[in-house]
């Protein structure tokens, strides 16, 4: 990963001004089959592109290599095929479009709105006990802007979003209006590592705004990435989509349902029960009856929920 020049100025579909037609995505990671909670938020984006006459995509977000399964993203395919969840276009790995992220991040720096980083973890954690600022927001370590100034002849680990003072404000369609402030919060946060593995912001933010996305579904676990990524995109003068994050399936203990707590993959020997379940955390009535069915009937009641305009 370099940045000493501007590799190419950012090409997408708009900037500034959001495309006329609805473009939806469900963007998982490769790291595990699909589970319920998973499925939870496939459905929900499949069902608001269909409930607006959009168009549906799927997005393997693949960048955190180390962290993906061999086979899990044909895996993930079959699953929501099982499940009548099929894109509108053949689906996209984020690991095959590293220039596209190399060129926003040689803009930003271009820009003088990135910068490298040479700071370890510990690095960050001595910093911060030196300034008297315990580790705070979920655990998290807010950046103290060490290497703003320069890396003073250390090498590079990372270059970060140089973050100014302000709240982001963004209007969420099920969770209402929504502020941060990221410089307190969250601090310059990382775009892309030395070593070559992009950041989920960075790519989530370029992938976007090059497939013409206008409403990101997802998970409400993913709320709190927002204001960073609506950041990025009035850096790069990208339009900021719109936003819907879904009730998430949680375990007995009260954690969000995931891989790393042991959820199981999802079985879709029997779709229309998998549906079924993720439809009750969406607040949708149970169906039965052939899975074509159920999914058309959902998205009536889901243009109804949300007051969408329907033949």
């Amino acid at each position: 990963m370099t940045s000493g020049s501007v590799a190419g100025t950012l090409a997408v579909a708009q900037v500034g001004t959001v495309a006329t037609r609805y473009v939806g995505r469900f963007a998982p990671s490769p790291t595990g089959p699909l589970h319920a909670g998973s499925l939870v938020a496939a459905l929900a984006s499949w069902l608001d592109a269909r409930a607006h006459d959009g168009h549906w995509l799927v997005r393997i977000e693949d960048v955190d290599s180390p962290r993906c399964v061999a086979g899990a993203d044909q895996w993930i395919l079959r699953q929501l095929a099982a499940c009548g969840l099929m894109p509108d276009e053949p689906p996209l790995w984020q690991s095959q479009r590293g220039p596209r992220y190399q060129a926003a991040l040689d803009r930003l720096v271009a820009q003088g709105l990135a910068y490298p980083c040479a700071c370890s973890r510990k690095d960050i954690e001595q910093a911060l006990a030196a300034q008297g600022r315990p580790r705070s927001r979920h655990g998290e370590r807010v950046y103290p802007g060490t290497c703003r100034g320069g890396l003073n002849g250390r090498p590079a680990r990372a270059w970060r979003l140089r973050v100014t003072p302000g709240i982001v404000r963004w209007n969420d369609r099920r969770l209402g209006p929504q502020h941060q402030d990221v410089e307190q919060e969250v601090g310059d946060f990382v775009l892309g590592r030395a070593d070559g593995l992009w950041a989920y912001q960075l790519a989530v933010v370029v992938d976007d705004a090059d497939q013409s996305v206008t409403q990101v579904v997802r998970g409400e676990d993913l709320a709190d990435n927002t204001a960073r990524q609506v950041l990025l995109q009035r850096a790069l003068g990208l339009a900021t989509p719109g936003y819907l994050h879904t009730p998430l399936v949680l375990t007995t203990n009260g954690e969000k349902l995931s891989k790393q707590n042991g959820a199981a993959a999802l079985e879709t020997e029997q779709p229309l029960r998998a549906l079924n379940s993720a439809a009750a955390v969406l607040g949708l009535t149970p169906r039965g009856g052939p899975t074509a069915t159920a999914l058309a009937a959902w998205v009536r009641q889901w243009a109804e929920s949300y007051n969408l305009p329907r033949d």
